[in-house]
């Protein structure tokens, strides 16, 4: 889990803040569970990059992109869980649909941790359709 930390840290590092994405101003960062689904290359991680930079504690926010070799040996529950015990608060998964059997593992996530705050990103329209029935009954 430390170098998904140190990867956070050099990605939030090198983002910048002088330009924001007009979809910035309307999203609701303080809601519990936040998607935001659009083509690859349209700036949706520098948007999340950006808003962790300007508004959190990095102590307390943690970016990880799904298609991390990380999660080839691990499982984002134990990630979120292992997070959560040292005091996060705002958890940024890039990419969800990478993710074998993401959208049970945000349900459970959403289920298991009331104080988390989770943000995920997706490129791939069909998959995150897919697997949103398993997440509209989570407001």
């Amino acid at each position: 889990m430390e170098k998904l930390y140190q990867k956070f840290e050099t990605l939030l590092q090198n983002t910048t803040t002088d330009f924001k994405r007009y979809l910035y101003d309307r999203v609701s960062w303080e809601s519990r569970m936040i998607g935001i689904i659009g083509p690859r290359g349209v700036g949706k991680t520098t948007m999340i990059l950006q808003y962790i930079k300007q508004n959190l504690n990095s102590k307390k926010a943690l970016y990880v992109s799904a298609d991390d070799l990380y999660f080839s040996d691990n499982k984002l529950i134990d990630l979120v869980d292992e997070f959560y015990k040292n005091a996060g608060e705002y958890l940024f998964i890039d990419e969800i649909h990478k993710y074998a059997n993401w959208s049970r593992e945000l349900k459970d996530i959403y289920d298991s941790f009331p104080e988390l705050k989770v943000v995920f990103t997706g490129s791939s329209v069909l998959d995150i359709l897919k697997g949103s029935s398993d997440l509209s009954r989570r407001r």
